[in-house]
């Protein structure tokens, strides 16, 4: 009797996900048919099990190589997160508070200006009312311009030194603006207080103890052949045309390029689904704890206020994180507190704590007008969690 009820669990959870892995490939084959992508890896988890890993496609259209459901990709902005992470762990640690000032740790950004634009014409500098917070910059409100590091091989201390010296944007709280130069900021930030080159304290702190192993600023010479190959499609550009990663600037495998915390990783789905699958656990992976409870929670929960926020309706932002709010459009499938981000050639990670599902969509396609608010992250997100209920 046991060995029937067991057979018969298993048999259910076999159907179920193969229910949803149908879904999500009658969702997302479409877009690859009519040429919007070359391919896709997409994974879906619920009450932390895979119920869905599929890989769609092909990974470079000269080649035909077929999708792999371990191919590396760039996931650009998707890499913040990782550094809100390791900013509330030097918290826990007690190096660093979020509401510190900025100047506190990096005495560079002392006597910061501000732009102070009175008319179309006229245009001067001022103070602003008070300094920069750790909070501001992790929530896009601290009014940081956005700058490029001025040679391929700059350490992240020279490209947040530039930094420094641009004025802010706008008064520090008072309204939203994204800045991947803020992000810099707070890498910096990190390697400031805890005396590590950011790629050694990440890979220490979170890469290893979570097991991504294929997850790295710098994919080496053996794992290039993982990479997928990023492509554009626009109204410029009607039909997919190889393209390159603009802010890798030099070879794959040179781990003398920029760091940057900003958007300089390349992971997979599984490693990307193991990160948030400790978040979705309070921090814990396999038993032992990565980051306290406490600090997931102020990571995830929003920190912006009333701002308004980008870069989709009834978002929020956390420490570094996105925060739904208020779902509607291309989040009405999510409850409110689902965190995640979103990377500049329309990758996707979203973690719903509410019935603990992970959604993770894998593309290279640069042309999107808004890689948050793609048909494709839509129709996946929306098949995945009605193949769910």
């Amino acid at each position: 009797m046991r060995f029937f009820i067991v057979c018969l669990i298993f048999l259910e959870s076999t159907s179920f996900a193969a229910d949803v892995s149908s879904a999500v490939r009658k969702a997302v084959r479409p877009f690859i048919d009519q040429g919007e992508i070359s391919g896709a890896v997409t994974l879906v988890a619920h009450q932390g099990k895979v119920v869905s890993f599929e890989a769609m496609g092909v990974s470079n259209l000269q080649s035909k190589r077929p999708m792999r459901k371990d191919d590396m990709f760039w996931i650009a902005s998707m890499t913040k997160p990782t550094a809100g992470v390791l900013l509330m762990m030097l918290a826990e640690e007690g190096k660093l508070n979020v509401h510190d000032e900025v100047e506190k740790h990096l005495p560079e950004f002392k006597g910061l200006w501000m732009v102070d634009q009175k008319s179309r014409n006229e245009l001067r500098l001022r103070r602003p009312a008070r300094k920069i917070t750790l909070l501001d910059v992790a929530t896009h409100t601290a009014g940081i311009a956005n700058v490029s590091e001025p040679r391929a091989h700059s350490t992240l201390s020279e490209v947040v030194s530039m930094i420094s010296q641009r004025p802010l944007e706008f008064e520090p709280g008072s309204k939203w603006k994204y800045s991947s130069a803020g992000t810099m900021v707070l890498g910096r930030v990190v390697e400031a207080v805890s005396d590590r080159r950011f790629q050694d304290i990440l890979q220490e702190r979170i890469l290893d103890p979570l097991g991504m192993k294929d997850t790295t600023f710098f994919p080496p010479m053996q794992k290039v052949g993982r990479v997928v190959t990023p492509y554009l499609k626009s109204d410029k550009v009607p039909e997919l045309t190889e393209t390159e990663v603009g802010s890798v600037r030099g070879e794959l495998w040179d781990t003398k390029r920029t760091v940057k915390p900003s958007g300089g990783l390349y992971s997979t789905a599984e490693d990307l689904r193991r990160f948030y699958q400790m978040m979705l656990n309070g921090g814990v992976r396999e038993g032992k704890r990565i980051i306290s409870r406490e600090s997931v929670r102020e990571l995830t929960r929003t920190q912006s206020g009333d701002i308004v926020t980008g870069f989709t309706d009834g978002m929020s932002w956390g420490i570094k994180f996105q925060v739904v709010k208020d779902p509607q459009g291309v989040t009405a499938m999510l409850n409110p507190g689902t965190f995640g981000h979103g990377g500049a050639y329309a990758t996707q990670s979203w973690a719903d704590p509410v019935n603990q599902t992970i959604y993770i969509l894998m593309v290279q396609r640069r042309g999107f007008k808004n890689g948050d608010n793609s048909p494709i992250r839509r129709a996946f997100q929306a098949a995945a969690a009605k193949a769910l209920r």
